[in-house]
C-alpha cells in the first residue's frame, strides 16, 4: 500500500468538521500537510488537530476566497447530503457552492482540486453490479442529492486543465467510528428486536470505511501533483469509484453493524411494492407540507435498500495505487471495541499506530488583503 508524502503541502478541506472531513484533516496532518478547513461552525476536534478553521458558507464568495488564499490544493468535501427533500438547498450548496470553489481556485492560482463525489451519481433503478467508471452518471436521478452531486462532479471534471488539475472520487456508504448516518439510522429502525426493511436483504452492497475513503483522497491528491510516469495514466479530469471492494448482503451488513453497537435484531422484510408505494406517498405528503427534511422515507432510499450496488475498483487500484487500508471485518471489530469502550466511559484510539508520526504544522497563511473574488 502506497503512503503519499504530502509534507509542507498547504491544503484546504471544505467541510472539514464533518465525518469524512475530520478524517481527511487527520490523515493529511499525519502525512505532513499544512491543513486548513472551511466549515460553517467551529470544531473542537479540528482545533485539537491544529487545523486552522475558516468559518463561512460555500456560496459566500468572500468566505471561500479567504479560505482558499495561500493554499496550494483544495479537497472539496463539503456537501448537503440526504435521501430526499426539495432540490433548491441541494442546488445551492452542491452546485453553486462548487462553482464558487472552482472560481476561487482559479482566482488564487490553486493548481490541484480534488472533489468528493458519491457513487450515487451513477445509481439507477435496478441497482448497479460491478459498475465501472465507463458507466456515466444517469440523467434521471431519484433524488436531488445524487442529481446535484452529478452536476457538480461534471463541473469539476470539465475544469481540468494545465492551470488546474482536477479529479473526482466516488466513495459509497461511508462508515466507521463516529458515523452520524448509516449505523444510527439502522438503530432507529429497530423496534422490539425487529428490523423492518424492504425486501429480503439478499442484495449485495459495497461500503467504504472512513479511513479507506480518506486514504484514497490522499493517494489521488499525491498523484495529481506529480507528473505521470510513462507507464502511468494521467488521472486529471477523471472520476473513480472507491469502496472496500467487498460486497456483502445488506442483511449481513445491517446485522453486523447492529451487533457491533450491542443490538440484536431480526430482519423483517416488507413487500417491495408496498415499500415503494409508501415512499412515493411520503414524498407527496412532505412536498405538499413544504417540508425541507433530507432524511425522510423516499423512493431513492427504498430503491437503494432493495437493489444491489457494488463497484469494480480496478481503475482506482491501477491509477491511484489504491487498496483499502482496513478490511470490512476489521472495521466491524473496531466499531465493537469503540462502542464497548464508550459504554464504559473509556476512550479508544481507533487509528493505527503507524499513522501517528507527522505532527501538524502551522496552518495555511491568509494574506492580510486577500484577492478579490472572481
Amino acid at each position: 500500500m502506497r503512503d503519499p508524502d504530502l509534507r509542507g503541502l498547504k491544503v484546504l478541506v471544505t467541510g472539514g468538521s464533518g465525518f469524512l472531513g475530520r478524517e481527511l484533516c487527520r490523515q493529511l496532518g499525519v502525512r505532513g500537510a499544512v491543513v486548513s478547513s472551511l466549515c460553517r461552525r467551529p470544531s473542537t476536534a479540528l482545533e485539537r488537530m491544529g487545523v486552522r478553521q475558516h468559518l463561512g458558507d460555500l456560496t459566500d464568495a468572500e468566505a471561500v476566497s479567504r479560505a482558499v488564499a495561500g493554499c496550494e490544493a483544495v479537497v472539496h468535501n463539503a456537501a448537503l447530503a440526504g435521501v430526499g427533500g426539495p432540490p433548491r438547498p441541494y442546488w445551492s450548496t452542491n452546485v453553486l457552492g462548487t462553482r464558487q470553489v472552482l472560481a476561487q481556485c482559479r482566482a488564487h492560482g490553486v493548481r490541484t482540486l480534488l472533489y468528493t463525489s458519491t457513487a450515487s451519481v451513477a445509481f439507477r433503478p435496478g441497482g448497479l453490479e460491478g459498475a465501472t467508471e465507463d458507466l456515466h452518471p444517469t440523467p434521471c436521478h431519484l433524488a436531488a442529492y445524487p442529481a446535484t452531486k452529478a452536476r457538480a462532479e461534471a463541473l469539476v471534471l470539465a475544469a481540468d486543465g494545465p492551470e488546474l488539475a482536477t479529479v473526482s472520487l466516488r466513495p459509497h456508504i461511508i462508515w466507521g467510528p463516529g458515523d452520524p448516518h448509516f449505523a444510527p439510522a439502522l438503530l432507529r429502525a429497530v423496534r422490539a428486536g425487529r428490523l423492518f426493511m424492504p425486501g429480503d436483504g439478499a442484495n449485495l452492497v459495497d461500503t467504504t470505511h472512513v479511513r479507506t475513503a480518506a486514504h484514497a483522497h490522499l493517494l489521488a491528491l499525491d498523484r495529481l501533483r506529480e507528473a505521470p510516469a510513462a507507464d502511468t495514466p494521467a488521472i486529471g479530469g477523471r472520476a473513480y469509484f472507491i469502496s472496500q471492494g467487498d460486497p456483502r448482503p445488506l442483511r449481513e451488513i445491517a446485522a453486523r453493524f447492529l451487533r457491533a453497537a450491542g443490538t440484536e435484531a431480526r430482519w423483517c422484510g416488507l413487500p417491495p411494492r408496498l415499500a415503494t408505494a409508501g415512499a412515493a406517498l411520503a414524498e407527496t405528503l412532505l412536498r405538499a407540507a413544504g417540508s425541507t427534511r433530507t432524511h425522510a422515507l423516499s423512493r431513492f432510499l427504498v430503491e437503494e435498500l432493495l437493489t444491489p450496488h457494488h463497484f469494480d475498483i480496478t481503475a482506482a487500484r491501477r491509477d491511484l495505487g489504491f487498496a483499502p487500508p482496513i478490511g470490512f471485518d476489521e472495521g466491524i471489530a473496531e466499531l465493537a471495541r469503540v462502542a464497548s469502550a464508550a459504554g464504559r466511559g473509556d476512550e479508544v484510539d481507533s487509528h493505527p499506530r503507524e499513522d501517528r508520526h507527522h505532527p501538524q504544522e502551522p496552518p495555511c497563511p491568509t494574506p492580510t488583503t486577500p484577492s478579490d473574488p472572481s
